[in-house]
């Protein structure tokens, strides 16, 4: 049905683009009962099945000029596919809602749903059902549940003397939005990386089944997130800039725009790369990095603190609503 559809929501009405959108989504085998009854069922493997709901609004988190339906969809994904995995679990399915104009384009919701698909679909999890209404801008609630096979790492488990790792692309997407906030659409490796990000879906049950302490993700800026773990679990924590990998295209953008790049690095967030603990003398493997330290206890540092080389980080940046 979906590829006979035309014209604007209003014109389609909201059954027959519920039977279009639904179409588009195929169901895992932990589906029992999928979209289409007034709940849907799953199976639960395990013992511990994790649970996260984020919304996205028109004109605060995406702009339609700067991202296509598709992108708008990969990334609303992404990001709650990302909450699961930073309690080191695999996502199994997602429910998503959408509030929308009467008169948007059927296309643009049909684009956006197969945006959405293929991104759950890259991790092995369904859409398992949502709800639609109308709305004055475009708006998508999203929860995403998952099972952890190793057990939850929650953000309060750092301890003293642990190393602070990252695995995951960090800095891309905060300067494709420097970019696109300038009127630019190039390099196009940062401006899609703004667009799609590409989280690392299999590190956060990689570092639960190594025993990290605890994890985060890094959806709104490194050091911001990093403070979170810092401030539930306790303790105060200091990274070192000569650590982190400072890309050439981010390298590019910090030069034509003037901006020191390890400030992407630093505070930018939206890449849903992970920040995990864990005891010194782990073995990492490929695609982690320490980047820094849990302070032993008697090294003057504040609960909570966050530091660069020893020193406060002017202007932590990250991202905060009601401003």
């Amino acid at each position: 049905m979906s590829h006979t559809l035309s014209g604007t929501l209003r014109d389609v009405g909201e059954f027959n683009l519920v039977a279009a959108l639904t179409a588009k989504f195929e169901q895992s085998d932990q589906v029992l009962v999928g979209p289409g009854d007034d709940a849907a069922v799953l199976r639960a493997p395990g013992e511990q099945v994790v649970a996260s709901l984020d919304m996205l609004v028109q004109g605060r988190h995406f702009r339609l000029d700067w991202s296509a339906a598709a992108d708008i969809g990969h990334k609303a994904a992404a990001e709650n596919l990302s909450d699961i995995n930073a309690m080191g679990g695999r996502p199994t399915a997602l429910l998503v809602g959408l509030g929308a104009p009467a008169d948007l384009d059927v296309t643009w919701a049909l684009e956006f749903a197969t945006g959405l698909a293929e991104e759950a679909a890259s991790v092995g999890a369904s859409i398992i059902g949502g709800d639609l209404t109308q709305s004055d801008a475009i708006t998508i609630a999203i929860s995403a549940l998952g099972s952890c096979e190793h057990g939850v790492v929650r953000r309060s488990g750092a301890q003293r003397g642990d190393v602070v790792t990252l695995a995951g692309r960090q800095g891309w997407a905060d300067a494709g939005f420097a970019v696109l906030a300038r009127g630019f659409r190039s390099p196009r490796a940062i401006v899609d990386a703004h667009r799609q990000p590409q989280p690392p879906y299999d590190a956060g049950p990689q570092a639960a089944e190594l025993g990290a302490t605890a994890m985060i993700d890094v959806s709104d800026g490194f050091l911001q997130d990093l403070g979170h773990v810092a401030t539930a679990s306790g303790v105060a924590v200091d990274v070192e800039k000569a650590r982190f990998e400072v890309p050439e295209p981010l390298q590019a953008v910090g030069a034509a725009l003037g901006v020191d790049p390890m400030r992407f690095v630093l505070t930018g967030g939206d890449d849903y790369g992970l920040i995990a603990t864990f005891p010194a003398g782990v073995d990492l493997p490929d695609g982690w990095r320490v980047v820094g330290r849990v302070l032993d206890s008697g090294d003057g540092t504040e609960t909570g603190m966050v530091t660069v080389d020893g020193e406060p980080y002017e202007d932590a940046g990250g991202h905060r609503h009601f401003r």
